[in-house]
């Protein structure tokens, strides 16, 4: 299992995501968390950095998907101000919401980048799917209390990927 936690690649933020790589490696579909990948947790709504990226990274060819464990609520706005398609309540990291954009969009799990700051949800999920697993730090510690638990959860699962050599935080790779 600790395999499946561990990213394809490591990025210290979105922003540092060499994207023309991944479009000559054949990604067609990047999917995107929203808390503490896009933005801190208490953001209501997405930055003009963010919004920036997005529209160079639609200008590049890709599609972009939101796909998010939280609310319909919360990923609304997101989706909305940054003219992408998304998925709520996806119940990252299980197999259901993924299948299905895989299908809608047409996609083999080979097109498709996975970018996030759980090693839990996203990395774990991506991993699943064998789509490309990129993990990025979080952005803050500004978290709710069960992202509190989970980030908890989380260290102890990278501190045990660490000393079996398998991943380390702060050591950024492609």
């Amino acid at each position: 299992m600790f395999d499946k936690l561990v990213p394809d690649k490591y990025f210290k933020s979105i922003y540092n995501i060499k994207y023309k790589n991944l479009k000559q490696s054949g990604v067609k579909c990047l999917i995107f968390s929203i808390n503490n990948t896009l933005v801190a947790d208490s953001f209501k709504k997405p930055t003009n950095k963010v919004k920036d990226l997005f529209e160079d990274l639609k200008n590049m060819g890709f599609r972009i998907l939101l796909v998010s464990n939280q609310s319909k609520r919360r990923v609304t706005p997101f989706k909305e101000l940054l003219c992408v398609d998304s998925a709520y309540l996806a119940l990252k990291p299980l197999k259901f919401k993924y299948k299905k954009i895989l299908k809608l969009y047409n996609l083999e799990s080979h097109q498709v980048a996975c970018i996030g700051s759980s090693l839990l949800f996203d990395m774990l999920g991506a991993n699943r799917m064998n789509f490309t697993s990129i993990y990025v730090n979080p952005i803050s510690e500004d978290n709710n209390a069960l992202s509190k638990l989970s980030r908890k959860v989380e260290e102890h699962f990278a501190k045990k990927l660490t000393k079996r050599g398998l991943f380390r935080k702060g050591r950024y790779y492609e």
